[in-house]
């Protein structure tokens, strides 16, 4: 028994993929380098466009998303309503208050004031003696009694300059004027 082996088939002047390779011996390794590198050529120019799409839509879509997350999401509330009998209302109680007043100082003349300043006594501060703890600096505290506010040598009742705590007696309708000193307090 003889064994035959089969032929190749003949695929023309087509080769094997219908590109026109020819056939024949050392024809079928050229015809798979040339599949090979445009293979190859195609499979590196699908990735290069592939990237470039996904680059080009990587900040859109990157975009999208932040937007996305920053938008509000919709809230669905189902809310019902129990039907129930109205109870009775209760019986309104009124109380009444009646408020009494605080007691406030009287406005008048101030019996504390700045060692800075000119008051009238009686009208911005009450008439009395009063004392400070002596200057606010290193200056010397200086206090004037005057028969008005004209500022004129010949007004001054008295004066003085403390380097320390002192005290004056201030009478109605008199102007005191004080400089550099800590605060007077009525004494008495």
């Amino acid at each position: 028994m003889t064994f035959q082996q089969p032929s190749p088939p003949n695929h023309g002047s087509q080769g094997p993929f219908g590109l026109g390779a020819p056939t024949g011996p050392g024809q079928a390794v050229r015809g798979r380098r040339r599949w090979l590198k445009y293979g190859a050529v195609a499979l590196v120019s699908l990735f290069v466009g592939v990237g470039i799409g996904n680059n080009g839509g990587a900040a859109e879509s990157g975009k999208e998303t932040a937007d996305a997350k920053a938008a509000p999401r919709p809230t669905v509330t189902v809310t019902e309503t129990a039907e129930a009998a109205a109870p009775e209302p209760a019986p309104t109680v009124t109380e009444t208050v009646t408020a009494e007043p605080k007691q406030t100082k009287a406005p008048g003349p101030a019996t504390s004031f700045s060692g800075e300043g000119e008051y009238l006594v009686g009208e911005d501060i009450k008439a009395g003696t009063y004392k400070t703890a002596g200057p606010d600096g290193a200056f010397g505290c200086y206090w004037e009694r005057a028969k008005d506010a004209s500022g004129e040598f010949g007004s001054i009742i008295a004066n003085n300059n403390l380097n320390g705590p002192g005290r004056v007696t201030l009478n109605s309708g008199e102007y005191f004027k004080t400089n550099r000193c800590q605060e007077w307090t009525r004494a008495g």
